[in-house]
């Protein structure tokens, strides 16, 4: 048998779109239902997350049964930008309707967000808020300078992430550092909510920019036909706004006044 598709092979997207998907059990901890599932199709097959939309719970501030569209379209998002790097995702049928497919990662021991002593901070690590453990000693939370990082970081701010935890950041076996959970993210309304705030006030590297400077125009083409159906025309636009401001300004962005911008659970 062939080795499992990796998320870099070009056969993923058509094995997760038109492959048999046969679930294989429920990861129990997720907000929605969340099920891990094999997938075959021609002598090709990898592991994959299936989240129907049926599964998805209902939000006060997210319309009832678009999480799976905008998983999608922060994928389609990441890919057309260059920026971040999210595991091949797509929309489709499965055992219990429509719903999100995703190619699973497997992932190594590295480690790139934690809750440590200050002293157990590596010297290229950035902080990014002070804190007390359960036993009243300081404790801070910190994630790598990586540029896998940094990258994911810009997505958040243009995809509006809402939630962006540390078990949301993935180091694949194959060293590339991977985003997943975007069911909350595009909104029109400023609602970024990140554990990745350790560059606040850094200058933007100039390849970033660059990137940033073309994707207005990529989602008057055609970034912004894919994203239709799964967006509204004022959540697409604000896309391109909030690529414009990171243009403007230069740096990475301070958190908001209005709203908690850490997620909790941190994990």
């Amino acid at each position: 048998m062939a080795p499992p598709v990796g998320p870099a092979d070009p056969h993923a997207r058509e094995l997760l779109t038109r492959g048999r998907l046969t679930v294989e059990g429920r990861l129990v901890d997720a907000s929605n239902v969340t099920l891990f599932c094999s997938v075959e199709l021609d002598g090709l097959s990898a592991q994959a997350v299936y989240k129907p939309v049926s599964g998805e719970r209902p939000l006060w501030d997210f319309p009832d049964g678009t999480l799976a569209g905008r998983e999608v379209a922060t994928a389609l998002l990441s890919e057309a930008a260059g920026l971040g790097r999210v595991p091949p995702t797509v929309l489709r049928d499965g055992p219990f309707g429509e719903g999100m497919v995703q190619l699973w990662v497997e992932t190594g021991d590295e480690e790139l967000i934690a809750v440590r002593s200050p002293k157990d901070v590596p010297d290229d690590w950035k902080i990014v808020l002070h804190a007390h453990d359960r036993a009243g000693e300081p404790a801070v939370l910190a994630h790598a300078d990586h540029p896998g990082m940094r990258d994911l970081a810009v997505l958040d701010i243009i995809a509006n992430n809402t939630d962006r935890k540390g078990g949301h950041v993935l180091v694949g076996t194959d060293g590339t550092v991977y985003g997943v959970d975007h069911g909350i993210c595009l909104h029109a309304e400023p609602k970024l909510r990140t554990v990745l705030w350790g560059w606040v006030g850094d200058p933007l590297p100039a390849e970033t920019l660059e990137k940033l400077r073309a994707l207005p125009e990529k989602i008057r083409g055609d970034l912004g036909e894919q994203l239709a159906p799964h967006l509204t025309k004022l959540e697409i636009s604000a896309i391109a706004e909030r690529a414009e401001m990171l243009v403007a300004t230069g740096v990475f962005p301070e958190p908001g006044d209005d709203w908690r911008a850490i997620p909790w659970p941190l994990f």
